[in-house]
């Protein structure tokens, strides 16, 4: 009984049955138990002082507008869709449905093609 309470020495070329001694120091602080409340309140709770953040939903300018087909050559609707990089910009970002994004980016495209948007922004 009391062979089995000592702890393992460490050696080289030791068996796989035996356990690892535990590691003292080092520079983190010892974790015990759940963490606690975030100090900024966390996802969706109260916060102190100030308002509470409002995400409006972001709704298809396509949908909105009755666009049914997306033209490459109306070159100032699909730069609003181009990142200044030169990127087309996602979905999560600017708010359009799937159908929409796929006849848009396959619009800007076909609009980088015959040079009128460019494929990449600015020189630098």
């Amino acid at each position: 009984m009391a062979e089995e309470t000592k702890a393992p020495t460490a050696h080289a070329g030791a068996s796989g049955g035996e356990s690892r001694p535990e590691r003292s120091g080092g520079d983190r602080p010892e974790r015990s138990g759940p963490r606690g409340p975030r100090p900024g309140g966390g996802p969706g709770g109260p916060r102190e002082g100030g308002r509470k953040f409002f995400r409006r939903k972001k709704v298809c300018k396509f949908c909105v507008e009755k666009i049914e087909a997306v033209n490459y050559k109306d070159v100032r609707l699909l730069a609003q869709f181009v990142a200044e990089s030169g990127k087309i910009t996602p979905r999560r970002l600017t708010g359009v449905c799937t159908p929409h994004q796929r006849r848009l980016s396959r619009a800007i495209k076909q609009a980088r093609n015959i040079a009128l948007l460019p494929f990449a922004g600015r020189a630098q």
